[in-house]
């Protein structure tokens, strides 16, 4: 039996970290996944673009990108009455729950471990070591670290640098087509729909339904409507139903009775008609626009891939295609190198400077995105207190 080149173990089980397995075992690594969640991972965004670098790893393993994505043939924008300028633009849109059941078919079990927490990692000139919460520990001779915008990683690895709030949040929706009134999925259907006013913006698409469905019917509209919230309001915002404080993701169904006696009237006093009847329509969820600054994302024998290294903002439709070309140029980097040769330290410094100038050019591009917008910190924020 031919023997692995090398081992990788890969921290973060998010699409992000999967692609940098399905990329690495593709040039013949053994790979290994850790995630930190016990349970099946939620959905921390909802629509997904299908960006080039998407479609490239699909295709390479064989599967169809129009398979798992929904056609859309025009982008309408809304007047705050619901006049509509129109421009035929098609895109393909897919979930992140929908990329994340592709990827987990294509690890498979056997190389996925839920429950594990990372604490502590040893980076070796020959290797790295990695221990878990649970006790559990494990070696390789590289490690990927995929664990996102609160990576455990990026801090063993040096990084001091916190997330900090960039001024506005990201309220959601996610709903089933058969689910919403057969007239509002009409005026939504096969087009990429949004609104824009100072201080907000508010777009909308349909993407597969669950397990990828998509028969009419059973895709999703997914929506985001972007918010400038002030730092205070978050506390309360992100206090759920449960009384359990969150940090990061307002999960489906946890806004209070309170949060949502401000977020529907705000909904109809500052949205188009449509989106204010989409908006009440919906169990919502809610994540705050977090900045990460770029972190060196090449330490030896360990690399910091996607949000772990660095974020960027959501309007530039990114996040997920960044860290898939990440791993498809560290995987190009590491290609044709054996566990018993030196480390291809020039090639892997080119991939981190060509990474890090990628994410410098796609993060900049975001805050001027927001910043038409008018989102952010240095903007006013939209008052969040009940009706008199």
């Amino acid at each position: 039996m031919k023997t692995a080149p090398f081992r990788a173990v890969v921290v973060g089980g998010s699409v992000g970290g999967m692609a940098a397995a399905v990329r690495l075992r593709r040039i013949g690594a053994d790979v290994a996944v850790y995630e930190r969640s016990a349970a099946v991972m939620e959905s921390r965004g909802a629509g997904v673009v299908m960006q080039p670098e998407i479609e490239r790893l699909l295709e390479a393993e064989g599967v169809d990108p129009f398979s798992v994505s929904v056609r859309l043939e025009e982008r309408h924008q809304l007047t705050r009455s619901g006049e509509r300028s129109v421009h035929v633009m098609a895109q393909q849109m897919t979930a992140w729950d929908t990329l994340y059941g592709v990827l987990r078919r294509l690890i498979g079990d056997s190389c996925y471990r839920r429950n594990s927490a990372l604490t502590a990692t040893n980076v070796q000139d020959d290797g790295v070591s990695i221990e878990f919460a649970d006790g559990y520990s494990t070696s390789g001779d590289i490690l990927v670290a995929a664990d996102g915008v609160n990576s455990t990683s990026r801090k063993l690895l040096g990084g001091v640098d916190e997330s900090t709030y960039s001024g506005y949040v990201a309220w959601r929706g996610l709903e089933r087509e058969g689910d919403l009134p057969a007239a509002l999925v009409g005026e939504l259907a096969n087009r990429f729909t949004s609104y824009s006013a100072p201080g907000m913006q508010f777009l909308c698409y349909l993407v597969p339904g669950a397990d990828g469905d998509l028969r009419p019917g059973h895709r999703r509209v997914n929506w985001v409507w972007y918010v400038n919230t002030a730092l205070k309001d978050l506390t309360p915002i992100l206090t759920g139903r449960s009384g359990r404080q969150y940090k990061a993701f307002l999960p489906p169904g946890e806004a209070t009775t309170d949060v949502l006696g401000i977020l529907h009237p705000l909904a109809e006093t500052a949205l188009p008609a449509l989106f204010s009847q989409l908006v009440f329509s919906s169990t919502v969820f809610l994540q705050p626009v977090q900045d990460l600054k770029p972190m060196r994302m090449f330490h030896g024998r360990a690399c910091l891939m996607g949000d772990a290294a660095g974020t960027v903002r959501p309007h530039t439709a990114s996040g997920t295609s960044k860290a898939f070309a990440d791993a498809a140029v560290l995987a190009l980097a590491l290609d044709g190198w054996d566990s018993r040769k030196p480390l291809p330290t020039e090639r892997l410094q080119r991939w981190e400077l060509t990474r890090l100038s990628a994410l410098a050019d796609i993060a900049q591009h975001g805050t001027r995105l927001a910043a038409s917008s008018a989102l952010g910190a240095r903007f006013r924020a939209i008052p969040w207190k009940a009706a008199a």
